[in-house]
């Protein structure tokens, strides 16, 4: 019979095979119907290699679907966030011409005026001294005019030194500029001549100015009401009329997409608060600087909005063309996964119950689909539907049979 020491020598050897032979699947993956990629060299103590692939049971295959990887057409467009705003070239704010006080209002916020309508009307100090003076002038002219006819009458007469009469014409002639500059100072705070005419006959001073409208548009901003003080220039103005038929568009782009953009480019825009609604529009400015809190530099541009469906302020989403559409290998979004360590994986179908986890590089992602820029080829079977749940069997989550 063998000795203690032999009995000792074989009974590690069987454990040794033991061990061996139990390396060959573990109870994990024969549970799952995953297989191992068994690793080159490594020691006694290295981990456990990833499982890359995965055979699945017949009941497995059904909570997963499989799609080929095909040439799809991608458009090269940019997207950005920004804002609906009136256009600023056909927004006037529409000041007094000079300082004065509201007497009355006679347009209302949102009210469609037309060019000479009358806003609003106040009394103005230098209205009433500018009537004054013709008042003034028109008292002076007369005077001086009846001085000369009776200077003439002597001088005709030889009643009159001829220098005197040369006082008289030139005190007439001096009299009817003044008259003449006085009336004009008076039409510029925009009195009609009949209106001129009734203030130098009747004697009487009309302190109101009337503030008329510039321009065809709709009232966007009213801040006068009555008893308001108003100054030329000084904001807010008392009303702001804009021409609504076209508005701007602005966009806030990042700053590495600047490079790609032109005046004149081609983008459509939507409006989450008119949903249906496309818009169509170029880009007319870009800006010459970026935003040192946001890296984003900003793009306007111009659309035309004739039934004013747009309101300054509404959110947009623009997304601006930067050449011509491409074709390259996609694949459904939902068939990439991000693992753990943020690379970019899909399964791919080796046979009808293979499955191989690889990695790829990604693109553009437009439609539902995502452009593969490395890692699979056209015509190659991929998951689409469950690429998740493969890759969750494939970390140990387990699944059911």
């Amino acid at each position: 019979m063998p000795g203690s020491g032999q009995r000792a020598a074989v009974a590690f050897v069987a454990l040794i095979g033991a061990a061996l032979a139990g390396c060959g699947q573990a109870p994990e993956a024969a549970a799952s119907g995953m297989r191992a990629i068994t690793p080159s060299g490594g020691g006694g103590h290295a981990p456990p290699a990833a499982v890359d692939e995965l055979l699945l049971s017949e009941h497995q295959l059904h909570a997963i679907r499989v799609d080929h990887a095909v040439l799809h057409r991608f458009a090269l467009e940019r997207t950005a966030v920004g804002s609906i705003d009136f256009d600023e070239d056909r927004t006037v704010a529409v000041f007094s011409p000079y300082p004065g006080r509201v007497v009355r209002t006679h347009a209302q916020l949102g009210d469609e005026v037309a060019r000479g309508a009358l806003l609003y009307t106040i009394e103005s100090p230098d209205l009433v001294q500018a009537e004054s003076t013709l008042i003034a002038a028109a008292g002076t002219a007369e005077l001086t005019t009846a001085a000369l006819s009776r200077a003439k009458a002597l001088f005709d007469q030889a009643g009159m030194a001829q220098k005197d009469y040369q006082q008289a014409v030139s005190d007439q002639m001096a009299a009817d500029g003044a008259l003449k500059a006085a009336r004009a100072a008076v039409r510029v705070f925009g009195k009609s001549d009949a209106q001129i005419e009734a203030i130098i006959a009747g004697r009487v001073i009309d302190p109101e100015l009337e503030v008329h409208s510039p321009t065809n548009g709709r009232v966007t901003a009213r801040a006068a009401q009555v008893g308001l003080l108003v100054q030329p220039g000084s904001v807010p103005a008392p009303y702001s009329v804009a021409d609504l038929s076209r508005m701007w568009l602005i966009a806030s782009v990042p700053e590495t997409d600047v490079s790609v953009l032109r005046v004149g480019q081609a983008m459509s825009v939507r409006v989450p608060a008119l949903p249906g609604l496309r818009l169509q529009a170029h880009i007319r400015a870009i800006g010459a600087s970026v935003d040192p809190g946001t890296h984003t530099v900003l793009v306007r541009s111009e659309v035309s909005d004739p039934q004013h469906a747009l309101r300054s302020g509404m959110i947009a989403t623009f997304t601006i063309t930067i050449g011509a559409p491409m074709e390259a290998v996609a694949i459904p979004v939902n068939g990439v996964v991000r693992e753990g360590d943020g690379t970019l994986t899909v399964w791919v179908a080796q046979d009808t119950h293979t499955f191989l986890r690889r990695s790829v590089r990604i693109g553009l992602q437009q439609d539902g689909f995502n452009e593969v820029l490395e890692g699979v080829a056209e015509g190659e079977s991929v998951v689409t539907d469950g690429a998740i749940l493969l890759s969750n069997l494939r970390d140990g989550g387990g699944a059911d049979d």
